[in-house]
């Protein structure tokens, strides 16, 4: 007998029969027979949703199938005759996406719109970055006329630092009739996030789905003990654990854990023979070999190549291998050629090679050998191939598209390939789980590993997905378990007004208007929501303050004030450090003063410690920090000294002569240079020592001699509660005390500094550009200056820098080439310390003498902006600067990049950036002469291999 459904069944029965119902009624039902799969719920029921006129917020795994909510909203925008905009976060998706909706809608009806690509941007659908999007609403484009549906793909990227905030200001400031389709990765706050969108856009329906439409598995490889054997694929969870729901820290393979419990870990298992660029094989800790080693067999992280080679045994290819490091991807390319490994055959290496002739076909022949063609082709031939920001864009788009049509097997990728490009994988193997932020290896977080493994399986492919782990120093399989299992992706607001911003909202709606507008982001929505949060955290600080105020108690007198004295003289004591330090730093400062061109200089200690020679003593450059001269080390390298790097200062010992024809590019002059300074040290040295010392007469106030710090010891010793047996035991109740004191102060400044904290970083902003001259008037009557309206339409990261340089007239008399490099300057952000840059024209040459004024308005901003608490304007970086300028003069790739340490993707990543800008000032520069030359500009730096790159 059939047990009747439970309530709870009934209702879910009913809703389905509705939902279906709805699917098969009106432009859902017409959509619905377009596509050759079933809608699953989640996309079911946003669809209907969307149909019913309301706004959608879809949160789901990578791979689930968000984008046909998407592109329903499109459907319904054909459909009703309006437009519809797709908006993306980087350009290479709004090329997809755009051939996408070509194939289904045709060309006719599909623009791309990607700040230097512009087609058809009058159809009734137009794909486009976000920026694009932001600068139409505050320009007011005819474009938005009829525009009915928005839809944000990849919206959870408002979390981003520094492109974060456009997101924010578009959904703020589309108008109120049109429809919002928000598309984001699983994220653990969607209904906050839909709170707030239902508070800024109205009606707004949240769906949220946690179900992976392809099962994914968890694995851990690990070369076994034995010599000769291959790596082995251990499942991560126990075998009763279902994959789809292991629930929080499951339990672990018991294999995997008498393997780890058993064996410990040898070396990487690279002998010098496999090794490749970006591979270092150390080994791990313990490891012995040789005579004596331990008997225990102990485990060997597997090679690379090993791995890809026993995915492709067990038929897991294709597959996506991240390694959080160019270096890396380049060197395990490298290592599997070198192996003989081989993933294609005859007809598919035939087909490969046809593909790239046909993409690479405006390549110039020239250039091929300083981008590494041949190596790049030979690899793919073998269906191996890497993906990284450094890539030349013509080259990732290959691999894309050979990945997406299964010609490629194995991607080497750093963790840019895991955010927007559609390359799913039957696995993910991820190396470490660990990864470079920029300034140090932090772990893999939760979010991040949903992530990069989301692409494991691919939708009406593949069965299930697999998400393997490499064993490596530190793996520990219960902690990845802990972390696999894990669905912790919360979304934190990155918004902040900007200048532009600022000047384009008082324009539009007025100052009042404007910090109402602000408050209603995001951002000020999650600091409100946490002010209750710290409320609570304040009333148990000051309950716990009650308690160590008793603790405390001194029967011999007030401890408190016995601590305070103990507090002042420790105060005192670090301001005699300080001081200390400060004349210390002085002296620093003289020692680099006195340097002249051509002294040999002995740096005693920091990061610059050994000798050097001046090349530049960089009195020019002085400021707070000092001199910067610019020196030759005995290793052949120009570097740029700091304070930093000669905290005790420096001492000349001997001199040089520097010839007159020294050009410091040339690696002949460096080494005869270096060589020079050898022999002069010689000659130093077999003489006794001989040079000018550092001062180092300057003392700073010494602690024994300091009568505020006699009395204070004094005064100590006379109170009463010093001679007392527990005093040692209050003092400790005294420091917490003091310390959470500390801390609830610092948490009620929290409190106040969270309401209206957008809105005051907005009124710090406008004093800033009323101060430039960009606003005027005071209260409700700011009004913004035609300066301010050239701001408006300067939509850079360093938006004020560019229009100040602008109204100031810096690059006024610059040549085409000069402007594009200077315009580097602001643009380019080197990804690690390099090298002194040399500037086109000397250092007395019309460029440089624009690249000093401009770092000077750097840094008179800089100070203003310090002076209104405001985040500084990011360094001007100087490392593009010939590059750019060869470039744009017309020289070829391999003179362009030769000596530099650019990367042939990355330099066409930033020249694209640089067009940008130039199209950004032809519009905005106030003078005809410097929009002209910015028009010209860009026409020089968009050629070649810049012109031919669709990214």
């Amino acid at each position: 007998m059939t047990a009747e459904p439970s309530p709870a069944e009934r209702y879910a029965a009913a809703r389905a029969r509705t939902t279906r119902a709805k699917a098969d009624a009106g432009e859902l039902g017409r959509f619905r027979t377009l596509l050759d799969f079933e809608l699953d719920d989640f996309q079911a029921d946003a669809c209907a949703a969307l149909a019913d006129g309301h706004g959608v917020l879809v949160a789901a795994p990578t791979g689930a199938g968000k984008t046909v909510v998407g592109e329903f909203a499109v459907h319904l925008a054909l459909a009703q005759g309006g437009k519809a905009f797709y908006t993306t976060p980087i350009k290479a998706l709004s090329n997809q996406k755009y051939h996408d909706l070509v194939r289904r809608h045709g060309a006719e009806n599909v623009g791309l719109l990607t700040g230097d690509t512009s087609v058809n941007s009058d159809a009734p659908v137009v794909v486009m970055t976000t920026e694009v999007l932001r600068n139409m609403l505050y320009s007011g484009s005819g474009a938005l006329d009829g525009l009915a549906y928005v839809v944000m793909d990849e919206v959870h990227y408002l979390a981003d630092r520094f492109r974060g905030p456009v997101w924010e200001e578009v959904i703020i400031h589309l108008p109120d009739h049109v429809q919002l389709v928000s598309l984001s990765a699983t994220v653990s706050n969607a209904e906050e996030f839909g709170d707030w969108l239902a508070t800024v856009r109205g009606d707004t329906t949240v769906v949220v789905s946690e179900r992976r439409p392809v099962p994914l598995w968890q694995h851990v490889v690990t070369a076994p003990p034995e010599a000769h054997a291959g790596p082995r694929l251990f499942d991560l969870y126990a075998g009763h654990v279902d994959p789809t729901d292991p629930g929080p820290n499951p339990p672990i393979d018991p294999d995997l854990a008498r393997l780890f419990r058993t064996h410990g870990r040898s070396g990487q298992g690279r002998g010098p023979d496999r090794r490749g660029r970006g591979d270092r094989g150390h080994r791990g800790r313990g490891a012995r070999s040789g005579p004596g080693s331990s008997a225990v067999p102990q485990r060997r992280t597997p090679r690379r190549f090993s791995v890809v080679a026993a995915l492709e045994e067990d038929a897991l290819l294709p597959a996506i291998y991240f390694i959080f490091s160019r270096a890396g991807c380049e060197g395990a390319v490298e290592q599997c050629v070198r192996s003989g490994l081989r993933l294609t055959n005859a007809e598919e290496e035939a087909q490969i090679r046809r593909v790239i002739e046909e993409r690479t076909v405006t390549v110039p022949p020239e250039d091929l050998d300083v981008l590494g063609f041949w190596q790049w082709q030979h690899a793919l031939s073998r269906g191996i191939a890497a993906h990284h920001a450094g890539l030349l864009p013509v080259f990732k788009e290959t691999v894309e598209e050979l990945f997406a049509r299964g010609l490629v097997k194995v991607v080497f990728a750093t963790e840019t390939l895991a955010l927007g490009i559609n390359m799913p994988a039957r696995s993910v193997v991820l190396e470490k789980l660990v990864k470079w932020d920029g300034s140090a290896h932090q772990p893999v977080t939760p979010g991040e590993y949903t992530q990069l493994t989301g692409r494991a399986g691919r939708r009406g492919i593949d069965v299930e997905g697999h998400a393997v782990v490499v064993d490596h120093e530190g793996l520990d399989p219960v902690a990845l378990a802990g972390l696999a299992s894990r669905r912790l992706y919360p979304l934190r607001s990155s918004f902040r007004p900007t200048y532009n911003m600022a000047v384009n909202l008082v324009g539009q709606v007025g100052a009042a208007r404007a910090r109402e507008v602000l408050e209603t982001s995001f951002a000020q929505f999650q600091a409100d929501r946490g002010v209750v949060g710290l409320a609570k955290q304040a009333q148990a600080h000051a309950e716990a303050l009650e308690g160590y105020q008793e603790a405390m108690t001194c029967d011999r007198g007030d401890f408190a004030a016995y601590a305070a004295i103990r507090r002042a003289i420790s105060e005192r004591e670090k301001e005699l450090s300080s001081s200390e330090r400060g004349a210390r730093r002085a002296d620093a400062v003289a020692s680099m003063e006195k340097l002249r061109r051509g002294d040999v200089v002995e740096v005693p200690s920091g990061r610059r410690r050994g000798y050097v020679v001046v090349l530049d003593p960089g009195t020019h450059e002085g400021g707070f920090d000092g001199p910067r001269p610019t020196v030759l080390t005995q290793e052949k390298q120009v570097k740029k000294l700091t304070l930093a790097d000669v905290p005790d200062g420096v001492r000349t010992v001997t001199r040089v002569r520097i010839p007159k024809s020294f050009n410091p590019r040339r690696p002949d002059a460096r080494r005869d240079l270096a060589s020079s300074m050898r022999n002069a040290l010689g000659a130093f040295s077999a003489d006794g020592g001989s040079g000018r010392a550092p001062g180092r007469g300057r003392r700073g106030s010494d602690a024994a001699s300091d009568p505020r710090l006699a009395e204070l010891r004094a005064e100590l010793r006379a109170h009463p509660c010093h001679a007392c047996p527990e005093r040692e035991d209050h003092a400790r109740w005294a420091q917490r005390a003091d310390t959470l004191r500390r801390e609830h102060a610092s948490l009620v400044r929290r409190i106040e500094g969270r309401t209206g904290s957008i809105a005051r970083v907005f009124d710090r902003t406008c004093e800033v550009l009323l101060e430039l001259g960009y606003l005027s008037g005071r209260g409700a009557k700011v009004t913004v200056t035609d300066s301010g309206r050239r701001l408006g339409r300067l939509y850079a990261e360093d938006d004020l820098l560019l229009a100040e340089c602008l109204r100031q007239g810096v690059w006024d008399d610059l040549s085409p080439a000069e402007l594009a490099a200077a315009v580097s300057t602001v643009v380019y952000a080197a990804r690690r310390e390099e090298s002194e840059s040399f500037v086109p024209g000397g250092p007395d040459g019309r460029l440089a003498r624009a690249l000093d004024a401009t770092q000077r308005v750097w840094s008179r901003l800089g100070a203003l902006e310090e002076a209104h608490e405001l985040q500084v304007t990011r360094p001007l970086d100087a490392g593009l600067v010939a590059p750019v300028h060869r470039w744009a003069s017309g020289r070829g790739l391999e003179a362009v990049l030769r000596g530099t340490d650019v990367a042939a993707g990355d330099f066409v990543r930033w020249c694209k950036q640089v067009v940008d800008v130039l199209d950004q000032l032809a519009s905005a520069a106030p003078r005809p002469a410097v929009r002209a030359a910015a028009r010209a500009a860009q026409d020089a730096v968009l050629r070649g291999v810049v012109a031919h790159s669709s990214l």
